[in-house]
């Protein structure tokens, strides 16, 4: 896997990009980096040049200052320049979907595809749900002793994840800064948004792939808003456990290729 550093200002962004073909960006969710993304897609790095930013705040991507979803979104348009990419399809988990999904609205000529995966972000005229406010707000309650106490106070975090999840997010914290999690949890926990309402949703024209969330924290009202909302977009139940393969068919059809993705298209 290739890496390179992009510098923006208040901040140093690594990047791990693989394989060569069209570019295609997978973004990663809040307190992670860009190893959670890679799973999703590595399957198709035999087509696709797979992008994988981590994310200012997140991974080594150290930036303690205050986050947006506008400065995450300038960001990857940093990226995309320093890696020579003007257009790409775009995509994010969790709260990835959601700098994905800012990152169409605002910089929209640059985004051939968009993929949301079981994303976590109902709109600001909505906000989170009662039971993601309070589990943003417990974690953030532990994030924030990161400086006085080392960021293995995120160990707590992770202990009740399944095995084999939970060693891999455990594997990530190495990477991590003390203030750049304190940064990032405080932004997850704000209750930021990247979107204002349905009626900004409705004014993307870009093809989106969207799979759907059904858990609390990707909560499927979150998905129907989506789905309902977006004028281009072909819906994956969240059963879908083969992730990269539609992936793949949705990249095919707007780079060009013919294949088919055999889901239902929602539209409003």
């Amino acid at each position: 896997m290739r890496e390179s550093w992009v510098d923006v200002a208040g901040a140093r962004l690594y990047v791990a990009d693989d394989g060569d073909g069209p570019p295609l960006v997978m973004l990663h969710g809040g307190m992670a980096d860009h190893r959670a993304a890679w799973p999703v897609v590595a399957p198709l790095a035999g087509r696709f040049r797979i992008v994988l930013p981590d994310q200012r705040g997140s991974g080594r991507s150290h930036c303690g200052r205050p986050l947006s979803f506008d400065l995450l979104a300038d960001d990857l348009a940093s990226v995309l320049d320093r890696l020579g990419l003007p257009r790409a399809i775009v995509g994010g988990i969790s709260g990835g979907a959601g700098v994905a999904l800012r990152f169409a609205l605002r910089h929209p000529m640059r985004v051939l595809g968009l993929v949301l995966v079981r994303p976590v972000h109902a709109g600001a005229d909505r906000g989170y749900t009662q039971q993601q406010a309070a589990t943003f707000a417990a974690m953030d309650a532990v994030a924030s002793r990161a400086e006085a106490e080392g960021v293995q106070v995120l160990r707590a975090l992770y202990a009740s994840l399944p095995p084999g999840v939970r060693e891999k997010a455990l594997a990530m914290i190495e990477d991590f800064d003390a203030a750049s999690v304190v940064a990032t949890s405080r932004f997850v926990a704000s209750g930021a948004q990247p979107f204002a309402s349905t009626q900004e949703l409705r004014l993307l024209s870009t093809p989106t792939l969207l799979v759907r969330g059904d858990d609390p924290m990707h909560p499927g009202d979150v998905s129907d808003v989506y789905a309902a909302s977006i004028p281009n977009c072909v819906v994956l139940p969240a059963t879908t456990s083969d992730v990269a393969g539609p992936i793949g068919e949705f990249c095919d059809r707007y780079l060009g290729g013919t294949a088919t993705i055999a889901v239902t298209e929602a539209s409003s």
